[in-house]
């Protein structure tokens, strides 16, 4: 939305809704949510913050409305699904949806049986409270107390006990019932006009991220909107098609826009909009042909990341810049040659063990530098200036004695226990991708298959020990008994599968022998030097530290040298 577009034709209205005439009006289907709005992001304490606000007398802000014409249509409101009619004015949420949908799910009997919106109202504490397991007597759903006919009956039957706290129930079902809430009214057909509206109001307080504002601005119309690709549904795409997991939308946006232009970091209100941009797109296309076309180069970044880098799934992605920076890469070169993978290669391991050092100290510019580097229709010129950005970097080994499953050098040690193809204590096979696709789903980091040997026990130094840790996305291993799943062996395994078991985790026998004397630090000891070893051999392999980062010989025009005097 340019700075230059036409503003509301009116001035948006004010009114006051009583809660229950606007609860009314939600259940009915006449408060509607546009596509363009952010999901539903309230916790329970945010209910509960809100319902407390209200009884209180408490201001809980403004609603914008946007009225308009509407069809009939099935259409959901956080937990509740209903077949809404048509209405001539029907009151589209620009801004308020979290609290409408709060007071529209709490409220409800339906609504009210999923979280965060079962919440009870506590007599004796006077506060409203989360379900608890063990319901007290003087806790009552709010459904029923908003119900004037059920709360009745609730202190005739369930609530008999309770009878001494009717009054209080009076006064809160009341405060409920009418609490006025103010409203803004917007009549205006031009629906670039509302969402430039969201925009703005967003962009005070409690910001959207960067993907939520760019879904509002180019959302498109409302009819025909579920068929759309979106961010979201892109990202859901892209888990099911890879198994690499769910990435978050902003990265998502990201890899799309640097796709379309080397600075991914660039302003978004203009995206689409020849007229407003500063430079050209790349690529000349309408929205929705940028996500088709974003999605298929995010599946092949990550399909490279999997199959040739060795990052199986996003929990051992260690920065997500470089899922940007690939997108951007295999979106212009689909097909590369062999060499130039290798060479994306050595740059992902490089910068993963390096860190923002190659970047003066920062990643705030890392993913536009990279991207800078990639030059529509000459792929060899592209690698060699990605690929330049680490020249005269040191080899560099990350920290194995502060294993975080959140920081890089932990994804970083993660992968190298990857490449050896981790297998079973129990059944002596290697895990595959599918193993840990199912098991971390849509985790962001690995902390559920990278179990701890010992939980308990150790130093506050030993415990972050990589030696300390074992990767099994596994279903069948008892985690809960790793030190005795290490010195036992099955029966049905022979000496030589079992070796295989032990050298796949970075053990041997002369380690678990340790463990199985009770010498928990000679073993964290041994294993740990193993662990350094075999960490430093991976990135040594992958990064290729010492190695000419020269472009294939089929990158060379040859005919040239042939024309050079002799």
């Amino acid at each position: 939305m340019n700075a230059g577009a036409v503003g509301l034709d009116t001035q948006p209205s004010a009114t006051t809704y009583d809660l229950d005439d606007l609860i009314a009006n939600a259940w009915r289907g006449r408060i509607r949510v546009p596509h363009f709005q952010r999901d539903f992001r309230w916790s329970t304490q945010d209910v509960i913050r809100l319902f407390d606000s209200i009884v209180k007398g408490y201001p809980i802000g403004s609603l914008l409305l946007w009225v308009r014409k509407s069809p009939a249509t099935r259409l959901t409101l956080g937990r509740l699904s209903m077949d809404a009619p048509a209405f001539e004015e029907s009151l589209w949420v620009v801004d308020g949806q979290q609290r409408i949908t709060s007071l529209a799910n709490a409220l409800h009997p339906e609504g009210h049986l999923y979280t965060p919106f079962s919440i009870y109202y506590d007599f004796a504490a006077r506060s409203f409270v989360a379900k608890s397991k063990a319901r007290e007597p003087h806790h009552i759903a709010l459904p029923i107390l908003f119900d004037l006919e059920r709360l009745i009956e609730w202190f005739a039957n369930e609530g008999r006990s309770s009878a001494e706290h009717f009054k209080e129930a009076q006064r809160v079902a009341k405060v409920l019932r009418t609490y006025k809430v103010p409203a803004y009214l917007v009549r205006q057909d031009d629906e670039q006009v509302l969402t430039d509206i969201f925009d703005r109001m967003n962009n005070y307080g409690k910001r959207l991220s960067r993907a939520e504002i760019f879904t509002a601005l180019f959302a498109g119309p409302e009819e025909g909107a579920k068929d759309r690709l979106s961010l979201d549904r892109i990202a859901d795409r892209i888990a099911e098609r890879t198994g690499f997991g769910t990435v978050d939308t902003d990265t998502i946006l990201s890899a799309i826009l640097a796709r379309r232009g080397p600075d991914p970091a660039r302003d978004i209100r203009n995206e689409f909009d020849s007229v407003g941009r500063r430079t050209a797109p790349e690529f000349e296309e309408d929205r929705d042909t940028a996500y088709e076309k974003g999605e298929e180069a995010l599946v092949r970044a990550v399909d490279f990341l999997q199959r040739y880098v060795g990052v199986p799934h996003l929990s051992l992605l260690v920065y997500r810049p470089l899922l940007v920076v690939m997108t951007r890469f295999f979106a212009h070169f689909s097909e590369p040659e062999e060499n130039t993978l290798r060479l994306l290669r050595r740059l992902y391991w490089r910068v993963a063990a390096s860190g923002p050092t190659i970047f003066g100290g920062s990643f705030t510019q890392f993913d536009r530098i990279l991207s800078a580097r990639i030059k529509k229709g000459d792929e060899s010129t592209s690698i060699a200036g990605m690929i330049g950005t680490t020249a005269g970097v040191q080899p560099v080994l990350p920290n194995a004695d502060r294993f975080r499953t959140n920081e890089a050098a932990a994804k970083v040690v993660l992968s190298s226990w990857w490449s050896r193809r981790p297998r079973s204590f129990v059944t002596g096979q290697p895990f595959d991708e599918q193993d840990l696709s199912t098991l971390l789903a849509d985790q962001t980091t690995a902390a559920t298959v990278a179990y701890r040997i010992f939980p308990r026990g150790l130093t506050s130094q030993q415990r972050l020990l990589a030696a300390n840790r074992l990767f099994l996305p596994t279903t069948t291993d008892p985690v809960d008994e790793i030190p005795t799943l290490l010195t036992r062996p099955p029966l049905s395994l022979d000496e030589e599968v079992w070796n295989a078991v032990l050298e796949s985790h970075c053990l041997d026998h002369a380690t678990v022998q340790r463990l199985a004397e009770g010498d928990r630090d000679g073993f964290l000891a041994m294993r740990q030097e193993v662990v350094s070893g075999q960490l430093s051999n991976f990135l040594s392999r992958m990064a290729e530290w010492n190695y000419e980062d020269t472009p294939s010989l089929d990158s060379l025009d040859l005919d040239e040298l042939d024309d050079l005097p002799e």
